[in-house]
């Protein structure tokens, strides 16, 4: 399925219109169902931006504390706009807890939830703390993931999310209308490669620094965070429990450091 489409648009500019087509970015649903030990369970809608939708179950499911590993997965099948994963017994999937009451819009990573109380005292890896990078680096690994936003570029209307490693090169990127989906997607990626739990590398989000974000990121293993635009609240504080190096407004020229500032030098 493609990931934008055309439709008919009029431009005004200086006071005078014009008809033409325009690209703009899909957002369509994906249904996700988890089969375990002979049950199966709807887990409900998720808008998103067409491909990667398997790294984009993946990295939810991750997220979620379900899976570790491909090991905790027998069987992941797709039918169209529908996902289905079967798990193994050793995954901890707890069908009163995931269950979604409503659909999960391109704009809410925890919609849905009755409390979020899990989420905020949640366990990730160990985040490695023997490095640091500069603001040359940061600099680098924004540009760099502003460099590969084909989709953006098109549309103006996705988010990114990409991993770089501590010279600021980018090593993946991971595009959707919704920012928490560009994280999932990234992190689903990296679970189907081995490379679970991150250690030496950075996660850069095109955009503002959320608590979804942040604690998507933790569960993965990434020691440094740097986003494009502002932190929330809850983001910073998330951070600055767990250790994590929080960087916001970030560009060529300037940053701004909220937590863990022993990484950067």
């Amino acid at each position: 399925m493609d990931k934008t489409v055309r439709r008919p648009s009029i431009k005004v500019e200086n006071g005078k219109s014009s008809r033409r087509p325009d690209s703009v970015s899909v957002e369509s649903a994906l249904s996700i169902a988890i089969n375990k030990s002979g049950q199966t369970y709807e887990l409900g809608l998720t808008m998103r931006t067409p491909g990667d939708d398997h790294d984009l179950v993946l990295g939810f499911l991750h997220s979620e504390g379900v899976i570790q590993s491909l090991e905790c997965i027998l069987s992941i099948e797709s039918d169209d706009d529908r996902i289905t994963v079967e798990l193994d017994d050793s995954a901890k999937f707890n069908p009163h807890e995931l269950t979604r009451r409503t659909t999960m819009t391109s704009s809410c990573g925890i919609c849905g939830k009755e409390s979020i109380s899990n989420l905020l005292h949640m366990h990730g890896p160990e985040l490695s703390s023997d490095f640091s990078i500069t603001h040359l680096e940061v600099g680098k690994a924004v540009t760099g993931l502003r460099s590969m936003q084909s989709t953006f570029d098109l549309t103006g209307g996705t988010h990114a999310c990409g991993r770089a490693n501590i010279e600021g090169t980018i090593i993946d990127v991971k595009e959707d209308i919704g920012r928490h989906n560009a994280m999932d997607k990234l992190i689903g990626a990296a679970i189907n490669k081995g490379e679970l739990p991150i250690d030496k590398e950075v996660v850069v989000v095109s955009g503002r620094a959320s608590f979804e974000l942040v604690q998507k990121a933790l569960k993965a293993g990434f020691p440094i965070m740097i986003s494009v635009g502002a932190p929330s609240s809850l983001a910073v504080d998330i951070a600055n429990e767990h250790g994590m190096t929080l960087v916001s407004f970030a560009n060529e020229d300037r940053m701004t450091v909220f937590s863990a500032s022993n990484r950067i030098c």
